[in-house]
């Protein structure tokens, strides 16, 4: 059989440091992957004049999946976010972001598997109506929620709930207050509950939901909210796990997936070596788990664990004094 060909955008910023970590330690756990490179955010700017040229786009729409590094949109510059251009482009429509406890992290819980399921496409961070008056008084931005993408997302949820033997699926909402949009996402989520009765729904209101997921993170399973209450949620969640860079995530429509670092670009500390590669590691094993890899995947995510938890070569992050060499040099031994 041919290989299988990814498309791999490495970022800016320490994007380029921890994807070459990634892509290491999938030939190292025999992936047999082909790689197409192709540029986006800073270093598209500066090589070709702009964000995400168009045979960057031609490369994700040939292979179908992609695996990208952290990409910086210029801030205030009028540039739209190349994150919200690609979902656009290729209807991702399911953001998916699990959080997972590794033993070794130092995090403030020790329990913890959520999975948030964010729509991706809709609400407020569609972009769309936004303006300011000309003397600079007042901005407006248009929230659309639509019944098809909150059946969509919705049905999204339960299904990967289903698939992975989860218990519970929480529709996250502000209905309360905001009863047009978020009113119109909750009833069609219930509808969707109705056709999973093997599955406990449960509804709560955004603000009432970070409170509890700082009190009692172990009460969430699966999380499936709007666009802007997602990004919120799953970085939350993010925190009772170590941080971003133990936060990958996937980014899914009909028939392409782009995976992904949750975290910025760190320009900070860009070319020092002291970025650790976690995030997008594990987002690589949501590829692999979507391309139905899953022994790759196992394989990766316990050398990943058994390095963390033995605090052999970890980051500073992870409480470690090692770099991202280092740190993957220890994962690529274990699956030696």
């Amino acid at each position: 059989m041919p290989k299988r060909t990814i498309t791999v955008i490495p970022g800016d910023g320490i994007g380029p440091s921890i994807i070459d970590s990634a892509l290491k330690i999938l030939d190292k756990a025999g992936c047999d992957f082909e790689y197409e490179f192709a540029d986006a955010g800073l270093t598209a700017l500066e090589k070709h004049g702009e964000l995400l040229p168009q045979q960057t786009l031609d490369l994700i729409e040939k292979n179908r999946i992609t695996l990208k590094g952290p990409l910086t949109t210029p801030v205030g510059e009028g540039f739209t976010s190349i994150n919200v251009s690609l979902r656009k482009q290729f209807s991702l429509y399911a953001n998916i972001r699990p959080v997972l406890s590794f033993k070794g992290t130092q995090a403030r819980y020790d329990n913890i598997d959520i999975i948030t399921v964010r729509e991706n496409t809709e609400g407020m961070y569609s972009g769309l109506g936004q303006t300011v008056s000309d003397d600079g008084a007042t901005a407006e931005a248009t929230s659309i929620i639509t019944r098809q993408g909150a059946d969509q997302i919705t049905t999204f949820a339960y299904e990967l709930a289903r698939k992975e033997n989860r218990k519970k699926v929480t529709i996250v909402h502000k209905a309360n207050i905001m009863k047009s949009t978020s009113g119109l996402f909750l009833k069609v989520a219930r509808e969707v509950a109705t056709r999973y009765p093997d599955i406990e729904t449960e509804e709560m209101i955004v603000d009432a939901t970070c409170m509890k997921l700082v009190m009692n993170p172990e009460n969430f399973d699966v999380i499936v909210t709007t666009n802007l209450f997602g990004d919120i949620l799953s970085d939350l969640c993010a925190g009772l796990v170590g941080g971003l860079g133990m936060a990958p995530g996937a980014n899914v429509g009909q028939d392409a997936a782009i995976f992904e670092a949750v975290h910025g670009s760190a320009p900070d500390i860009a070319g020092k070596n002291l970025a650790n590669p976690t995030s997008v590691v594990l987002a690589s094993i949501q590829m692999l788990e979507y391309l139905g890899m899953a022994d790759k995947a196992e394989a990766i995510r316990a050398a990943i664990s058994e390095v963390i938890e033995q605090g052999d070569r970890t980051t500073r992050d992870l409480g470690g004094s090692h770099g991202t060499t280092d740190f993957t040099q220890a994962v690529l031994e274990r699956l030696g």
